[in-house]
């Protein structure tokens, strides 16, 4: 097959069901597995949010919706160029990736999955299909992530549950939405501000505060772990006000914000944080 990836979360379960040598394209943000690299890019985003804090992102993007501007351009012509036999798009978040409406119209005739999980559940259901449309077996790797889903859980098990807030934008804070509150449960994380299945919206940091969070999960979307410290740090006096004892920055980029294999991954960094396999140094304070 000749596959066209919109979808970061999408490119990552071709390579993990062994069709990476069947795309032709990508977009500007498949960035992982490095093997995608060498791929056509065939999307590019409107703005420049390089560097940006994430008050100013949310504003810019805000504006945008606001004004009915995409986020993103993508390259159709390209696209037909390549004569794909699928294109696969997701119908989730106008602003984590390029939304399948955009690009449905010109790409008339050519067939496009849709995308759409909100569960973790949904995640690897999204697989199988992807799977399916691609006429491969899924369910070797969809065995290999269960059985991993199973130990992490198993290991969480093992130590006390802790009541703790997941974040995955700072200015304004939002909680964890869709699939995260899954992965918070079966880490033995309890999160009073979680919207499981459903989008996350901003809340006030007095909201977080008033929530009593011992552990404060720091993950920004689309920040890497680096930014996501400085960012942290920027705050650290909303964060300090939370009254978290324990703080811990991740990489909200590579793991929790795509809905793909790579979510079994930030499950067990959270388990082995929780049960004190890995220690981090958040940028915010050395207590993590």
């Amino acid at each position: 097959m000749r596959i066209v990836s919109l979808l970061p979360s999408a490119t990552e379960s071709l390579f993990a069901l062994g069709l990476g040598g069947d795309l032709v394209a990508r977009t500007h943000e498949c960035d992982f597995p490095p093997e995608a690299a060498p791929l056509p890019v065939v999307t590019r985003s409107t703005h420049d949010l390089d560097g940006r804090a994430s008050g100013s992102i949310e504003d810019a993007v805000a504006l945008a919706a606001r004004e009915g501007r995409s986020l993103y351009e993508v390259d159709t012509d390209a696209i037909l160029r390549l004569d794909p036999d699928l294109v696969v798009a997701q119908d989730i978040c106008d602003v984590c990736a390029i939304p399948a409406d955009q690009v449905a119209d010109a790409l008339a005739g050519v067939r496009i999955l849709r995308q759409h999980p909100h569960s973790l559940a949904d995640v690897l259901g999204d697989i199988e299909d992807l799977a399916s449309a691609c006429g491969v077996d899924a369910r070797p790797l969809l065995s290999s992530l269960r059985r991993r889903i199973e130990a992490a859980s198993e290991q969480a098990s093992g130590v006390p549950r802790v009541r703790g807030v997941f974040l995955e934008w700072l200015d304004p804070p939002y909680p964890a939405g869709h699939w995260t509150p899954d992965l918070l449960a079966l880490a033995g994380i309890d999160d009073p501000l979680a919207r499981p299945g459903v989008p996350s919206r901003a809340l006030s940091w007095d909201e977080v505060a008033a929530a009593k969070p011992e552990l404060l999960v720091v993950a920004p979307c689309g920040f890497d772990r680096a930014r996501a410290k400085r960012e942290a740090a920027a705050l650290s006096g909303s964060i300090d006000a939370t009254g978290a004892r324990q703080v811990v920055v991740l990489d909200g980029s590579a793991y929790f914000n795509r809905p793909g294999p790579r979510l079994v991954d930030s499950l067990e960094l959270l388990v082995a944080h929780r049960s004190g396999e890995r220690q981090v140094d958040t940028g915010v304070r050395g207590d993590a």
